[in-house]
């Protein structure tokens, strides 16, 4: 479904042309991790990842992300089901 925090953090941090808006909010929207990912339903962390992954095919870095998203383990991704 999406990386486990941590991993989806580093994730976040590769994207580029991110910015935080006047709101204090972010574009694209941050991962959920910490509270976030507590408090959100699994559906909403697909979402929020397919957002990334559309983020970085926007800045062309969808082989960059790819390649990180290949060297995770089967225990840094996070399954629907297992929430």
């Amino acid at each position: 479904m999406c990386p486990i925090p941590m991993k989806w953090n580093d994730l976040f941090g590769t994207l580029k042309n991110t910015k935080q808006n006047p709101d204090g909010g972010w574009t694209p929207s941050l991962p959920f991790i910490l509270n976030g990912w507590e408090m959100s339903m699994p559906f909403q962390k697909s979402m929020r990842f397919k957002e990334h992954i559309q983020w970085a095919a926007d800045n062309n870095q969808l082989e960059e992300v790819g390649t990180y998203l290949r060297t995770l383990s089967e225990t840094e991704w996070a399954h629907y089901g297992e929430m």
